[in-house]
């Protein structure tokens, strides 16, 4: 029988060797990193007996945690708070988004400084408000007119920020270019890669209104997020509306196949590459995508395009300042976006119809279920790792 560490080392063995060790050292930090850095162990955990398999199948997200909502801009250009990353979404039932959300809650107490029960209570903040947006059926959103609390601070602070200053922050000005800057959030590449980069994106922008607009000006390696830390994924620097001010900047991730995957039993539909699956689910779920969306193919192998904005951001949970009905609002608000999603994108390709998922949320009596599932599996993540956080890789 392998043990937790050997199953993350399969699991990970062919990723980019420096950016695995960075992995390895921000799971380290604390139990709820180690979360996040293991989508594949939950699911691999989850037993396919489980009761939680008996629920409506819908769209889910597939890593549903406490840092995977954020603020981003619509295709409508307005601002959005909504779940922003899709990169283990896949057809399964509801339950499996709400279990992997509440573990997180649970695991994340120490870091938020929350008492067991203030934590429990959050869980069943979370199922009741989902449970309640699930049973109306209808779909809403959250903005700036209809956030509250610190989702609300959140989405208002975004005003203030300018792409001038976002460029500065991640490039440095070379006369009257820019280019990217190679610090802790970066790494250089190769001038072959970079030219491979170039002629991908050269193909794709000539199917564009305007393919000038995507130019590339520089290219690096961009080191971000905790589960995905590892894969090929680059930052890139484009012309936009003109240098040195009016570039933008875009995110380049392969996109690989769901954790979800291996333990899933629905059958999935037929996708041409990975990255087609993250972007399709993606404008499925959210009410407004962003504009710019969209699949490269870069050495045979499918990406995930998108433009990295000044508006991306997610909330500051530790500012609920001991006061847990600040916290509350935003697991609340957490809840009627998974809900949403799920409802956004009922009967597409697969997934329970509406009307099954307003009749499954006229019963709670799946709550306790859920709860039991994900207060045990917190104690498994805790004890996995400390294990992990002690063995020598």
């Amino acid at each position: 029988m392998t043990t937790v560490v050997e199953r993350i080392q399969q699991f990970n063995q062919n990723r980019k060797p420096e950016l695995l060790d960075l992995k390895y050292q921000t799971m380290r930090e604390n139990a709820f990193a180690f979360l996040r850095g293991t989508c594949h162990l939950f699911y691999k955990d989850l037993p396919a007996s489980s009761p939680l398999n008996t629920a409506p199948p819908v769209w889910v997200c597939g890593d549903l945690h406490l840092e995977n909502f954020g603020s981003y801009k619509g295709n409508d250009r307005l601002v959005y708070f909504d779940v922003n990353d899709f990169d283990e979404a896949a057809l399964a039932p509801c339950t499996w988004d709400l279990a992997r959300f509440l573990t997180s809650i649970l695991v994340a107490a120490h870091n938020l400084k929350l008492e067991e029960a203030e934590a429990r209570a959050l869980c069943q903040n979370f199922l009741i408000a989902y449970t309640k947006v699930l049973a109306k059926g209808q779909v809403g959103i959250v903005n700036r007119e209809t956030a509250t609390g610190l989702v609300k601070e959140l989405l208002q602070s975004l005003k203030k920020r300018k792409r001038k200053d976002f460029l500065n922050e991640r490039t440095k000005k070379v006369g009257k270019t820019r280019r990217l800057l190679i610090d802790e959030k970066t790494l250089a590449i190769d001038s072959n890669q970079r030219d491979k980069i170039e002629a991908s994106l050269e193909i794709w922008a000539a199917k564009q209104k305007k393919p000038k607009f995507f130019r590339l000006l520089d290219a690096a390696y961009r080191v971000a997020g905790t589960g995905s830390l590892g894969l090929e994924r680059y930052i890139l620097l484009v012309k936009g509306n003109g240098s040195p001010d009016s570039n933008y900047l875009l995110d380049l991730k392969t996109g690989v196949s769901s954790s979800l995957q291996p333990y899933v039993l629905l059958p999935q539909p037929y996708w041409a590459t990975q990255a087609e699956r993250i972007v399709t689910i993606q404008q499925r779920l959210q009410w407004a995508p962003p504009a710019l969306l969209d699949t490269v193919s870069l050495d045979g192998q499918s990406y995930v395009l998108r433009e990295l904005q000044p508006t991306d951001d997610a909330v500051k949970l530790e500012q609920w300042n001991g006061k847990l009905g600040r916290l509350r609002k935003v697991i609340e608000t957490m809840a009627g976006i998974a809900a949403w999603g799920h409802l956004l994108s009922s009967g597409q390709q697969g997934p329970a119809i509406a009307g099954d998922l307003i009749a499954f949320a006229q019963s709670i009596d799946w709550h306790q279920t859920v709860l039991t599932y994900a207060h045990d599996y917190a104690i498994q993540v805790e004890a996995d790792y400390e294990t992990f956080r002690h063995a020598k890789l």
